[in-house]
């Protein structure tokens, strides 16, 4: 393969102790030397901020071993690539930043929140080819065959070719489904779908779902001050309409790995021409 023996500085959003770091890792461990700096614990939602003000940053060196050094930071996803960068490959850098696998699709303006589309795009500021892999379940048992399967060629196949153009980075998104039952890759666009009624009374929440807290969220319930209501984010994705056919959540409803070239450079080019007819 192409990308064998190439340095990738992985990352992700879901912690460095998620399943889903843990799979690519495991998928990319045959070809690469692997830095992975990922965030001590879930920074889902962080998009690029970044960790700052003066805050001390709780930094762990966890394990080193022949092609591989793992370690986490306490602060954002982008926080983590910047580290990597400046601290633990410095004054080498990367060939390759990935990030990922995010447990969630980053279909649609979904991304645009994203802590695991954040870290890719902080590698795009650093002009490093850089990718934010997401595989279209929340379920932290999820089946992660299909990105097993496919991701190693989808990067074969971009990764080489892939312009070095300031700010371009690829949003890689994976049904939930076994490798056997993808329909093929999909080159497509940020979709026009975005969440809404995004904020719920959090008793009413764990009522309606089941859904079990965390110690650390049950130390939060219980510390809250008098007066205080709680709310949890949970949402409904809501397709906004009049979305062409290539939209990437449309195509990762049927079934289809979705690869969507992004840009940090987010400059309305026709407006800038509409602008300069005008004033």
């Amino acid at each position: 393969m192409m990308i064998m023996h190439r340095k990738v500085l992985i990352t992700n959003d879901d912690g460095y102790e998620s399943r889903g770091l843990r799979t690519l890792v495991e998928i990319l461990r045959p070809w690469c030397d692997l830095t992975i700096v990922a965030p001590k614990r879930p920074q889902s939602g962080m998009s690029v901020a970044v960790t700052m003000g003066l805050k001390p940053i709780a930094v762990k060196h966890l394990e080193q071993k022949p092609g591989e050094d793992w370690w986490y930071l306490d602060g954002t996803p982008a926080s983590c690539v910047k580290f990597g960068l400046d601290n633990v490959l410095h004054p080498n850098r990367p060939d390759l930043l990935i990030s990922g696998i995010n447990h969630g699709s980053n279909a649609g303006t979904a991304s645009i929140y994203s802590g695991t589309i954040g870290a890719a795009m902080e590698g795009a500021v650093n002009d490093i080819p850089s990718v934010g892999v997401s595989l279209d379940s929340f379920d932290q048992n999820s089946d992660f065959s299909g990105v097993a399967a496919k991701l190693p060629d989808i990067l074969e196949r971009i990764i080489p070719v892939m312009e070095r153009r300031f700010g371009l980075f690829y949003n890689i998104n994976f049904p939930d489904c076994p490798a056997g039952e993808i329909k093929g890759i999909r080159i497509g666009r940020m979709g026009y779908a975005h969440w809404e009624r995004e904020y719920r009374n959090y008793g009413e929440f764990l009522r309606e779902s089941g859904h079990v807290p965390s110690e650390e969220d049950c130390r939060y319930v219980a510390a809250r001050e008098e007066g205080e209501q709680l709310y949890v984010m949970a949402g409904d994705f809501t397709d906004n309409g009049n979305n062409p056919q290539d939209a990437d959540h449309l195509l990762l409803e049927q079934g289809y790995v979705v690869v969507t070239p992004q840009n940090i450079d987010n400059t309305d080019k026709a407006e800038i021409q509409r602008l300069c007819g005008i004033i």
